[in-house]
Parts: C-alpha cells; structure tokens; sequence
C-alpha cells in the first residue's frame, strides 16, 4: 500500500511539472520537448504529450526566426493520431497567414506541403476539415497555390468532395454583395461547413491553374467532378435567373460560403477545355451532303460559280435527304415545333447565360478570362445575347420589344435578363416581334458540331449561328447587309426572301463598319431581285455584301404555318484567312528562307535596304487588297479534302487563284504609293502595319521573328524612313528587285505549312471558348 501511494505520488509530481514547464516554457522548450516526444512516439504517453506541446504554439512562437518547429510539421501531419494532424494543419495555416515570408516559406518547404495533401485523404472529417482550411488559408498568395498545385492538393481536394453523399444536389440560395453585380453574389448552401470549404478549396485551385495543370488533371476524376458542379451550377444559375437574392443567412439557414457565382462559373469553363474534352465535329461529308445533296456536280457548281458571287438555293427535295442526313434534327426535334405559337421560347432563353465575345485576335483563352473576370456566368444580355425586335414596313426601320433594354446598353453597357423578361419574350413574339439569339453555337452542343463542321469544311477558323424566330405577317430585321457568307437553314414554317444586288464590287470585310443600308424599293427595279420562298428543310447561301430581308405570311388556308423558325450559319473570314492574309503569309515564309548571308549584321545598310523593302511590299499588298476584289475573297487552301476527287479540282482552283494574286502583285504593286502610304501613317503617329500585326504569329513559339524583318513596328520604320528619303533610288532598286525575287520564286506548296499552323493557333482558343460555353448551358 505505502509503495503504491509513493508511486501514485510521484507520477502526481511528474503531471504537475509537465504541465508547469509548458505553461511557462518558452519556443525553444516546447520544441525540445516535441522533438524528444516524437523521437520516443512508440513510449505510452508521448503522443499525448505532443498534442500538449502542440496546443501551447501560439503565433507569436511561431513567428520566430528561424523556427525549428516547423521542420516536425511534416512528421505531425501525417500522424494516426487525427488530433495530432488536425492540430498540425491548423498551425501549417495560421503560419501561412502570419505574412507573405512565412507563407513562402511553408509552400517552399515540399515535405510540409506533401503532409498537408496527405492530410487532405485523411478518413477523418476533424483531419480533412483542418487540412482544407490550411490549403485555403495557405491560397492567399499565388506561390503557395501553385505549389499546392505542383504536389496534388487539388486532386485529394476534388476527391474528397466526390464523396461528400449528394454534394452536387446541395439546395442553394444567392446572397447579395454590395457591389450590385449578380455574378458576384455569393453561394449560400444549406448544409454543414465541411463540403462548402471542401468545394470551395477547390474552385480556387482550378482557377489557380494553367492550362497544362489542368489537362494533367486525370481524365475520369476531371469528367466526374465538372458533371458534379455542373449539377450544383443548374441549382445556382435557376436562383440567380429569379433575381431575388437573400440578405443574410438568418433569412434561410443557410451557411453563405466565399464562392461567388462567376468563380464557379470560372471553374466550369476551366475544366471544360481541357484537350480531351472537345465537342464533337460532324463528318465533313455529312456536312456537305446534309447541305448539298448527293450530286457532285452541284457541289462543284457552287465552289466555283457561287461561292462569295451569287446567291444559290439548295432545295430540300433536290438534296434527297434522308432522316440520318438531316444535321439540325438533334436539334429541332426536341422543341416539339407546332404550327401554333411556340411554347419553347421561354424554357430555351431560361437555361442561356451570356457568351461575352471573344476577340479575334484572342490566341490566350486564359487572358480571355481575366478579361470578362467578374462577368461569367450571367444571364442572357440584350443586344449582345438576344434581340426582339421587328420592322415596320412602311417606315423600313426596327422597332425594339425592350427599348428601355436598348437604352440600357447604350448607357450602361448591358441590361442583363431576369426571368420575367424572359417570359415577355413570348408576349413580345405574340405581338408580332422574331426573338433573334446569338452564338447558338456555344449554347447547343448540336449546333456547335455543326459549326465546328463547317468551319472545317471552308478551312476558317470558325462559323457563326444565329437563330431568329418570327411569328406570322411580319419581317425582323430591316434590309441590310452583312460582313460574311450566311446559309439561311429553314427549320420550321415558311419565309419569303428578296436578296437585292450587290451595291459594290469589293466584299464587306470582317469588322469593318458597315453603312446602313435602307435602299428604296424605287430605286432597284424588281427585275434586278430575286424572290425566293424558303419551305421546311431549304438552304440559301448569300454571300456577304448583298442586300437582304425575309418576311412570313399569315398562313393559307392549305394549313401551312405563318411562323418561322431558321438558323442562320455565318462564315466568317477573318483577315488573315483572306487572300490577301496568304500573300502576307507567303512573302513572311519567302523572306524566311531565303535570308542572304551577307545580311548577317542587323546593322548594315544592305540589311536596312532589304527590311525595308520587305516591308514596303507587305504594304503595297495591302493597298492591292483594299482595290482588288479576289484579295478579299476567302481563301480555301486550308479547307478540308473530300474524297471523290473534290481535293483535285479545289486544290487546283486554289494554286490559280494563287498565280493570279502573284501576278497582280508583280505588276500592279507600285513603290511610290507604299512608300507614301507608309510617309502618311508616320505623319500620323499610326501603325501602317497594324493590320497585320497577327504575322508575328507565325513563329512556332509566338515572338517576334529575330531580326524584325517579318513586319517593323512604326517607331523602327520611322527611325529607317529618313533612309527612303536620302537613298531614294536605292531603295526603289531594293524594293524592285525584292518583288521581283518573291514573284519568281514563292511556291504555293511552300506555303501551306505556315498558313495551316496559322489557322490552328486561330482555332484552338475559339474551341475551347466553345467546350467552356457550352458547359455552362443547361442545354443539350
């Protein structure tokens, strides 16, 4: 008894003075004392010593310089004891929050952030709670977040959230910000703390990434979690649609996480363009048979009589389609079309969020986010997304449904839609007004393989699609004319066209303003119109520059529907896809490889003679192309082969187009205007190559050509320009025999590889921009 009540007494001592020393010890102490408890883990009681040692840390110990404890931290965080790495997470936290140095020191330090995600596949809620605060605590700068990244914190994040039970399906509210905008609205969700840290960990990670990171992530983990937040999005999206946010938490017991709407929506559009997730391109057979029919001859009768010419129609019953033939019934079937007035209006405008546009020159989708920052994910905005509107016949002008919506974006820049101007659209299609919807293309899956088709089909580097919905005895838009080809596909009912002539030879380019044009009927005699009456199934191609209006009937008494519906499928060329961009292209590619050794020294005069004259020839192509028609037409070298011999005959139209625009520059090409052109610019302080900025495009990796000589910028032409003015002659002799070298020797084979590489760098940032729409439409 007296031996057992002296032991008792001495183990009674020994907790006293445990406790006394971590009271008052100071940082050297506790972490002498963790690193003898540690080193002894597998004694009884030492665990339970290190989470004593562990609790008594406070901010001011670990402020500390240097701080030796932070080199147990990974031994902590992987402990199989959860308080211990839950308490050693907490701390790898409020460290990081301590300052930006302690915070690069911890993301630094591999071995600490490698506990942290290994905390984050913990089993036990305490463990993964306190490691997901960590990393978010940690994600205040951009080094810890890339490091978080590097070591795989978001893929333990996302997985750990799968499986979370009904994450996805989580009731959500909207709560309001004061800075008035509705895609900065916060999420609240109605359920415990633990997924919405878990998801919101996640949604910084992902918008933290980089395009590489991103397609690194794994392919069914990846799919898995975008379906899963797509679901949570068509919850969030329906709330934001109502407009009717809450004001605080209490109004709905909701817990209001720190995810904004447009982060989320970031999120959707990130995981959406990674390389494995592209939507799909229709066959371009199926393409030019669905549009074109079985003969051969019709096809080749357009690519060569009609393309950027004449107006041609495709009838429906000359195609011969068959129901597998037909590349719009994925799309038309599930609207249910009647002959009554549509119901669907509003159910497909519900489900629309704003495609902000994209620029075309835009080779960075990521830049591209950066720019719309706060405004992804919104509703549809009038006249950018949509337009109800009709014209009124005898004074040939529109009239806006939403004229306060038109004022609105006049001023402000956007009206965005709420659900009740959803609805009206219906009242407003009543009263006589067509719902026109841009960018179809990124709202329908469909219709996106469609233009993705297409595109391919013409070698562009995208194609446009507007739908236009116009109830019986009335007419949309006003006459006008547009700045690229469209094939007007009749869905459903019947339109009556009348296309006027060309007023001008030369074709509208792509973004230049276009005049309006309300041309009297008095001033074109009918004889010089053409009527055409689309049915159900018709085609109409109209090359851009010709005037056009379409108008629907009331309905016969053969029951034939006075409404219509049509898809309108723009091709759009862009400037370096123009002939006159492949000339530009060709002589880039001929001064490239054919580079003199004498021109080694940037600074001698032979080599300021050469880039000069370089350079006056790109601008007396321009010249050629603002007064010579065939350089503005759309250049097709790049467009997909067809197998029955089409790549022949079309390969062979293009190598004579090609010759010709040669010639035209050998001797038609004049020193004296470029060099004017150029003397005039300067004046001006204007670029005289900004029009063909995109050339620097064509190295492989995006810089600027060594030695400038593919394009100067103004201030380098403007110090060379003295050398025009003194050494006339020499550099009107340069200039000749440049142009004469390049005519004599571009090959158009030679060509091709830099002209089609080009065209990707185009392609691949519009193709995300769709993979990422598209997801964030609740469409099919």
């Amino acid at each position: 008894m007296e031996t057992y009540g002296n032991e008792g007494r001495r183990r009674k001592r020994a907790r006293t003075s445990e406790t006394f020393s971590l009271e008052h010890a100071d940082a050297d102490t506790i972490f002498a004392l963790l690193l003898a408890a540690i080193f002894n883990s597998h004694r009884p009681g030492s665990l339970s010593l290190i989470e004593k040692c562990l609790i008594k840390l406070n901010p001011s110990f670990l402020s500390l310089s240097p701080n030796p404890t932070l080199s147990l931290l990974p031994f902590i965080l992987t402990s199989k004891r959860a308080e211990i790495a839950a308490r050693g997470a907490e701390i790898v936290g409020a460290a990081s929050l301590l300052s930006l140095e302690m915070n690069e020191q911890i993301a630094l330090d591999g071995e600490i952030v490698k506990g942290l995600v290994s905390a984050l596949g913990s089993s036990k809620r305490i463990v993964l709670m306190a490691a997901c605060n960590a990393v978010l605590d940690m994600s205040t700068t951009s080094v810890a977040r890339q490091r978080l990244l590097e070591l795989s914190a978001l893929e333990s994040l996302m997985f750990g959230l799968l499986q979370v039970p009904k994450f996805s399906g989580m009731p959500v509210s909207i709560c309001s910000v004061d800075d008035g905008s509705v895609t900065c609205c916060k999420i609240g969700i109605e359920e415990d703390e633990f997924p919405v840290l878990l998801l919101t960990a996640c949604i910084i990670l992902i918008n933290s990434c980089n395009i590489e990171q991103l397609e690194k992530l794994p392919r069914i983990l990846s799919e898995t979690f975008l379906a899963s937040l797509k679901k949570l999005w068509a919850e969030v999206h329906n709330e934001m649609l109502l407009a009717n946010p809450i004001k605080s938490s209490q109004e709905a017991h909701i817990y209001i996480s720190n995810i904004r709407i447009n982060n989320l929506a970031e999120s959707i559009f990130r995981l959406s363009i990674r390389s494995s997730q592209v939507t799909p391109t229709l066959p371009l057979e199926v393409v030019k048979r669905s549009i074109f029919g079985l003969s051969k001859s019709s096809f080749e009768d357009f690519m060569l009589t009609h393309w950027e010419v004449s107006p041609f129609l495709i009838q429906r019953l000359s195609r011969a389609l068959s129901e597998n033939d037909d590349i719009f019934s994925s799309f038309v079937q599930p609207l249910h079309l009647t002959k009554t007035v549509p119901s669907f209006i509003s159910s497909i405008l519900r489900n629309l969020v704003s495609c902000f546009p994209i620029a075309s020159d835009e080779l960075d989708i990521l830049s591209f986010l950066m720019e719309v920052g706060n405004k992804l994910g919104c509703p549809i905005i009038y006249q950018q997304d949509i337009r109800v509107l009709r014209t009124e016949r005898q004074l040939k002008r529109e009239v806006h449904f939403f004229q306060e919506s038109l004022n609105s974006c006049c001023k402000k820049g956007s009206h965005i839609f709420n659900i009740d101007e959803v609805k009206k659209c219906e009242e407003a299609y009543k009263e006589g007004y067509t719902v026109a919807v841009r960018g179809m293309e990124f709202r329908f899956e469909s219709i996106a393989a469609i233009a993705n088709g297409l595109a391919s089909f013409f070698g562009q580097p995208s194609v446009g699609v507007n739908m236009y919905l116009t109830p019986p005895n009335s007419q949309g838009l006003a006459r006008h004319f547009d700045d690229h080809c469209v094939f007007v596909c009749q869905l459903f009912g019947t339109k009556q066209w009348t296309v006027f002539p060309r007023p001008n030879v030369q074709l509208p380019r792509l973004y230049e303003p276009l005049d309006n044009l309300y041309v009297a009927e008095a001033e074109v005699s009918m004889a010089e119109c053409r009527k055409i009456l689309l049915n159900e199934g018709d085609i109409l191609y109209i090359p851009r520059g010709f005037p056009h209006e379409a108008c629907t009937d009331d309905g016969g008494p053969n029951g034939s529907a006075g409404c219509s519906m049509h898809l309108t499928l723009g091709i759009e060329v862009e400037p370096p896809f123009e002939w006159e961009g492949f000339a530009h292209v060709a002589l880039c590619c001929w001064n490239q490889s054919h580079k003199q050794p004498q021109y080694a020294s940037f600074e001698s005069v032979l080599v300021d003679l050469h880039v000069i004259s370089v350079n006056l020839l790109h601008v007396a192509i321009g010249l050629l192309g603002n007064s010579e028609p065939t350089f503005r037409k759309a250049c097709l070298a790049a467009a997909y082969s067809l197998p029955s011999g089409t790549r022949y005959w079309l390969d062979l139209n293009q190598r004579t187009i090609f010759s010709h625009l040669i010639d035209k520059i050998n001797t038609e090409s004049r020193f004296l205007e470029a060099l004017r052109s150029i003397e005039v610019a300067i004046q001006k302080n204007e670029d005289p190559f900004q029009r063909i900025r995109w050339l620097r495009l064509l190295n492989p990796d995006g810089e600027t050509i060594e030695g400038h000589d593919w394009n100067l910028s103004c201030m380098e032409m403007a110090k060379l320009f003295p050398l025009c003015v003194t050494q006339k002659e020499k550099v009107e002799a340069a200039f000749m025999h440049v142009k004469s070298r390049f005519c004599d020797e571009v090959l158009f084979g030679n060509v091709l590889d830099s002209y089609k590489m080009l065209l990707d760098k185009y392609r691949k940032p519009r193709q995300q921009y769709m993979d990422g729409m598209i997801s964030l439409h609740c469409t099919s």
